[in-house]
């Protein structure tokens, strides 16, 4: 059986309004993704999971749960601190993976190009 989205019973204005949300992750995420990269090894699932939030098409539940898990992957004091070697994305690396089990289907190929290529050095970029 197939989830609904729209169906979940969560209001997504509940964590805040959706632009203040994309706002606050927009500035960050980048930052944020380069320091965790070694630490999170589907970081490129993470960023098409941003491109998803952003593009008009998704449903704004879906948007909403992604920018959600999203803000508390940028926050930098949360319940393990990121600052904490080794283990200081474990509690960010686990919100993002359930969130990206839940809208996988939502995640278009296009959201995943973006993605590498916001991912690829910008040396690599230029040869």
């Amino acid at each position: 059986m197939a989830a609904s989205y729209d169906n979940l019973g969560i209001d997504p204005e509940y964590l805040g309004p959706e632009e203040e949300r994309e706002r606050k992750v927009r500035a960050r995420i980048f930052d944020v993704a380069r320091k965790a990269a070694g630490q999170i090894p589907f970081m490129e699932d993470v960023i098409a999971a941003y491109y998803c939030a952003l593009d008009p098409a998704t449903p704004s539940r879906v948007r909403g749960a992604i920018l959600a898990a999203l803000a508390y992957f940028v926050m930098p004091l949360d319940m393990i601190p990121d600052v904490l070697l080794g283990v200081g994305f474990t509690d960010d690396a686990s919100v993002l993976m359930g969130v990206l089990a839940l809208v996988r289907a939502h995640v278009r190929d296009e959201h995943l190009d973006a993605a590498r290529e916001a991912l690829t050095p910008k040396s690599r970029k230029r040869s």
